[in-house]
């Protein structure tokens, strides 16, 4: 009887162009001039899951003073709820990103 013998392991070293399932999509926060600091803090840390006031103030500052920020990154359904409910508290969003 002939023994079985198993294919060598190889190592995959082309991670290839997937369908990015797996990446984590940003939730983005822009810049206006219609918000108070006080105001995206407030919206940020109702709507953001461990998200504090104070951690809110400084996502404000960050929006401020880059233009934007990405105050949440994760799987795609929280993130589409998260950005649908920072719109309507009145935030300025950039489309979500991949």
């Amino acid at each position: 009887m002939a023994a079985v013998v198993a294919p060598a392991t190889r190592e995959r070293t082309s991670r290839g162009g997937g369908s990015g399932l797996g990446s984590p999509w940003k939730v983005i926060v822009l810049n206006d001039n219609h918000n108070t600091f006080e105001g995206v803090a407030a919206a940020l840390s109702r709507v953001l899951p461990g998200v504090s006031y104070e951690r809110g103030l400084r996502l404000a500052d960050e929006i401020d003073s880059t233009g934007r920020a990405i105050v949440w990154s994760g799987h795609r359904e929280a993130a589409e709820l998260y950005w649908t409910e920072l719109r309507d508290s009145g935030l300025t969003m950039a489309p979500l990103e991949p």
